[in-house]
């Protein structure tokens, strides 16, 4: 294998790496980065599109047989190509600055314009050497010659005004076509195509920019949405941890008094409040592992024995009345669920309000929904004048709410407090609710 075989093979391995890398960087482009990329590529090949045939037109056999000096051709080329230059970071910005990102600086339509007007003057001056009849591509040639001041600008200005402007360039090229010496008829044929074809360029390009800005506020509402939803579980998260560990926390603290109490006064019982408040710390611990590992719905009648076996503990009678029946109906899991968070807020809030000595739960069906009450005595002053306070009711009622139920909570007036939580049955077909009806 010779050298030149090996840098053969060198310059294609190149090659396949550099497009293997592109490749790569496009796939990891999301979708709107790959739209965005799309239409400024094809504004750009738009733009550069109109300058090469702008070169080619001047570079003609017409102008080359002409008496068009080789430095008028030179300076009108070289123009051609400054405007494709120029109009590279001005469509960039103006891009930007229509979609938001960042101002436009309008100065930078100064030297675009003039290289258009420098531009359209060279070739106006080429047709006056060639002859119009000659050099009939001289109309294109004004045509591509405005496009690329008028794409950026269209951007930039309002659409009349940028209307008035093609109309403005399009007159100025049609006078310009009769000072070289073209007939009237190609004059305006002059100011018509380069008018009309300015004026659809220009409306597409600002059409493919609109486009791009729907597309950017639908990702940015993507966004927020995104956001909001990361928010919406943050909260759940912590009406979960609040739910899961309120009232464990509140039967560990009634415990631990307990305890020191009894520790001053040097009974041999402190040790088995402190052996309790020990099973329920370690309980505790489970129940937050479950929530973190997404583990949220809960049992009744797990939640209905806990309760009760809570409630008794910290020395407050508690009964459940009616349950048996109704759990043997085998109520949908989403209801089972939201009740059991009923019963466990309800339960912290009887440890923590006041100083209850009797705690009611009763679970029973009518008309074709569930009620879950509870009430307690011993209610605080802070609970009547405001029942509603903290958020585990509030969370209470964004979980019954999504299952079409209620929550009430109040005084009834006695020194007693009442939670009731209504909840309907998904459907009458369940036969869910006439039995237990008939049990009653």
């Amino acid at each position: 294998m010779g050298p030149a075989t090996l840098r053969s093979t060198g310059t294609e391995g190149d090659t396949t790496v550099w497009v293997g890398g592109w490749l790569r960087r496009w796939k990891r482009r999301d979708g709107f980065d790959k739209i965005d990329l799309y239409t400024r590529g094809s504004i750009h090949f738009l733009i550069w599109g109109m300058v090469l045939c702008e070169v080619l037109l001047s570079v003609t056999r017409p102008v080359r047989h002409s008496d068009a000096p080789g430095a008028l051709i030179a300076a009108t080329v070289l123009a051609a190509i400054g405007q494709g230059v120029c109009a590279a970071p001005l469509l960039n910005r103006a891009l930007d600055g229509y979609l938001g990102r960042r101002p436009v600086d309008r100065r930078m339509l100064v030297p675009a314009g003039a290289l258009m007007a420098l531009n359209a003057a060279g070739l106006l001056a080429l047709g006056g050497y060639a002859g119009t009849e000659d050099f009939p591509q001289l109309q294109m040639a004004l045509g591509g010659a405005g496009l690329p001041f008028l794409i950026s600008l269209v951007l930039v200005v309002p659409m009349w005004l940028c209307g008035v402007s093609a109309a403005v360039v399009a007159g100025a090229m049609g006078c310009g076509a009769l000072l070289a010496g073209a007939s009237g008829p190609f004059a305006l044929g002059t100011f018509l195509g380069v008018g009309i074809g300015g004026t659809l360029m220009a409306t597409t390009s600002r059409l493919s920019a609109w486009t791009l800005e729907v597309m950017q506020k639908l990702r940015e509402a993507q966004d927020v949405e995104t956001r909001l939803a990361v928010a919406e579980e943050r909260l759940r998260f912590g009406r979960d941890m609040h739910d899961v560990l309120g009232r464990n926390l509140a039967v560990i603290a009634l415990k631990s008094e307990l305890a020191v109490e009894l520790a001053q006064r040097g009974k041999p019982a402190a040790v088995d409040q402190m052996t309790e408040v020990q099973r329920i710390a370690r309980a505790s611990q489970q129940e937050v592992r479950d929530v973190v590992r997404g583990y949220r719905e809960v049992d009744l009648r797990t939640e209905l024995a806990g309760a009760q076996g809570v409630l008794d503990a910290a020395g407050i009678s508690c009964a459940v009345e009616d349950a048996g029946p109704l759990l043997g109906a085998r109520l949908p899991a989403p209801v089972r669920s939201a009740l059991g968070w009923v019963v466990r807020e309800a339960a912290t809030n009887v440890l923590r309000h006041g100083d209850p000595r009797r705690c009611s739960i009763r679970l029973l069906a009518q008309g074709g929904t569930v009620r879950l009450e509870v009430e307690n005595d011993g209610v605080a002053r802070e609970a009547v004048a405001s029942p509603d306070r903290g958020s585990g009711l509030s969370g209470l009622r964004e979980r019954l709410g999504a299952l079409d139920g209620r929550l009430e909570a109040g005084p009834t007036g006695d020194g007693r407090f009442r939670l009731t939580a209504t909840v309907p049955l998904p459907s009458p077909r369940a036969g869910m609710a006439s039995p237990l009806e008939e049990r009653r």
